[in-house]
């Protein structure tokens, strides 16, 4: 049996649902489908998915892309959003490197995980 792709992302991407989730204050910029960047703030972090602030309803299956300081934008689908805070998977899953790097210049309050 072939998996494809999307099928791994998927696979792993629920795997990961319990991994590490790592608690940061990250400033950046969040793009809708169709819409207009706007300042956002990156509340968790892992290399499947964020939560960030998200004033304007989001919808889920709608993508987005959010821009964090020194990276390119990173394509994303919204899962969630509840009390203007939205949760998006990754189109494709964030390279430990980068998530280690990442959460070294913004690291908070530490690391939890999250309730499966």
């Amino acid at each position: 049996m072939v998996i494809d792709t999307q099928e791994r992302y998927e696979i792993a991407a629920q795997e990961d649902r319990c991994g590490v989730r790592t608690k940061l204050t990250i400033p950046g910029q969040l793009r809708a489908s169709g819409g207009r960047s706007f300042q956002t703030v990156v509340h968790d972090l892992s290399i499947s998915g964020f939560s960030a602030a998200a004033i304007n309803r989001m919808h889920q299956g709608q993508l987005c892309w959010v821009t964090l300081p020194g990276l390119e934008s990173l394509q994303a689908e919204v899962i969630w959003w509840e009390n203007s805070i939205v949760g998006c998977a990754f189109a494709e899953l964030l390279s430990p490197i980068v998530h280690d790097n990442i959460v070294s210049r913004y690291l908070g309050n530490g690391v939890y995980r999250s309730v499966c």
